[in-house]
């Protein structure tokens, strides 16, 4: 895992901590609809249906999303049982993370 990912994984759990997340399909959907989230993070093995829903409505409210790690990555992130979908609604936290995830890193994390 490179180092800026775990660095995301990272902040995912402080934004967590401090109740900037919703989690699950539905509370997910009613944040992007009201403008709330910034930032949705779809498990890499959520089902190809729950893939092309949220890019769908992510796309036409306008909501960044990202489709990173697993559920049981994301679960374990965020000090939660497996979790597929996953709304940031911080826009300093969603940043940090969207950056952490979308730009390369020039050197990878050695564990």
């Amino acid at each position: 895992m490179t180092k800026t990912k775990h660095k995301s994984l990272n902040t995912l759990g402080m934004a967590m901590r401090a109740g900037k997340l919703v989690t699950g399909d539905e509370t997910v959907l009613k944040a992007v609809q009201q403008g709330k989230a910034k930032l949705v993070i779809v498990a890499g093995d959520a089902s190809d249906n729950t893939k092309k829903k949220f890019r769908d409505k992510c796309t036409s409210y306008n909501v960044k999303l990202v489709e990173a790690f697993d559920r049981i990555t994301l679960g374990e992130a965020i000090g939660k049982s497996e979790r597929v979908l996953i709304g940031v609604t911080d826009s300093g936290f969603s940043k940090s993370i969207a950056q952490s995830l979308i730009e390369p890193s020039e050197v990878e994390y050695i564990d």
